[in-house]
């Protein structure tokens, strides 16, 4: 068996906006509130290997793994993937960005199995998964929607 999730929010912010809060990844500690730090490992051409690392969880433990990413702006897309998987058999995240009425709808697919040994089987991690990213996806809306603001009441006041 394996895991499969979709989750989607629209984003009232410009689409150029959107891509580079969303593809920042040096500034994720801000933006998502489940990542205490990110290091970059590596850049070869649009693909970035990097570590990501979680605040510590309930019952204090930290996690920690790294990932590659590749972003595609031209088809409005990045494909990811855990390069170190942990429990994971395998995890592989798709984002997709289109221009909607109201924004930009950022839309995340995970497809992964776990591992045998996992703490955790496919159904519990689905229901994981899909719990969290309602959170992450509201607050980096919320955050995106606060910048947008920001910057538009800061050109309105320039133009006086």
């Amino acid at each position: 068996m394996a895991g499969h999730t979709e989750n989607s929010i629209t984003i009232d912010a410009p689409f150029d906006l959107v891509w580079e809060m969303t593809n920042d990844l040096e500034n994720w500690p801000r933006l998502f509130s489940e990542y205490a730090s990110v290091e970059i490992l590596s850049r070869e051409g649009a693909t970035t290997r990097f570590r990501l690392t979680m605040h510590p969880d309930e019952n204090g433990k930290v996690w920690s793994w790294v990932s590659e990413r590749t972003p595609d702006r031209e088809k409005r897309t990045v494909r990811a993937r855990r390069v170190e998987t942990g429990p994971f058999a395998h995890m592989d995240i798709v984002w997709e960005y289109a221009e909607v009425p109201g924004g930009v709808q950022m839309h995340w697919t995970q497809d992964f199995a776990m591992k045998p040994d996992a703490p955790v089987d496919d159904d519990w991690m689905t229901d994981n998964i899909n719990r969290n990213s309602r959170t992450q996806l509201a607050l980096i809306r919320d955050r995106i929607e606060q910048v947008a603001r920001d910057s538009e009441s800061a050109s309105v006041a320039s133009s006086r």
